[in-house]
């Protein structure tokens, strides 16, 4: 898609970004440490919820290049937590799965967290809590939604008259 022109985020929306941030540490602070990077996480996490994925599609979401996925792919097979297969419907097309064992160590990881974000929840009112929890279903569509590759600025959707999503031709 060509941008012609860039949305200016209006302070409410530099607010959002900024509380995003700071979600983001608290994930960071929240996740065990030492297994596996947060970039591995995502990875894992998608292949659960997504289902299996070229290795170039896997890159692109997770804002890698190609070579830095085929290594953290590599390493996911040497611990036994993914496995690359072929296509069923074309044989030349490798993609990526998680194993069982992956989808226990994601288990595991979110559990831990879970247990260490209740420990913050309690210090909340039951009005806030609420309040994060109606904020999900928002949450989880922006984190469906594909963001621009940092080399282009973001366009401003509401440009893109032609109905076609081009991000899925590219």
């Amino acid at each position: 898609m060509e941008v012609t022109e860039v949305t200016v985020p209006t302070p409410e929306r530099c607010d959002i970004a900024a509380g995003l941030e700071r979600l983001i540490g608290l994930i960071r602070l929240l996740s065990p440490s030492g297994e596996i990077s947060l970039t591995t996480a995502s990875t894992l996490a998608r292949l659960v919820a997504a289902g299996p994925h070229r290795l170039s599609d896997l890159a692109a979401r997770e804002g890698v290049t190609q070579p830095a996925m085929t290594q953290l792919v590599s390493r996911l097979e040497r611990h036994g937590l993914a496995e690359r297969r072929g296509h069923r419907d074309d044989r030349r097309v490798v993609m990526v799965h998680i194993t069982p064992a992956g989808r226990r160590l994601l288990d595991q990881r979110r559990q831990q967290r879970a247990i260490r974000l209740a420990g913050l929840l309690d210090a909340l009112s039951p009005e806030d809590e609420r309040t994060i929890a109606a904020a999900l279903p928002a949450l989880t569509r922006l984190t469906d939604l594909q963001p621009p590759s940092p080399e282009q600025p973001a366009a401003n959707p509401a440009d893109d008259r032609s109905g076609a999503d081009e991000r899925e031709t590219a």
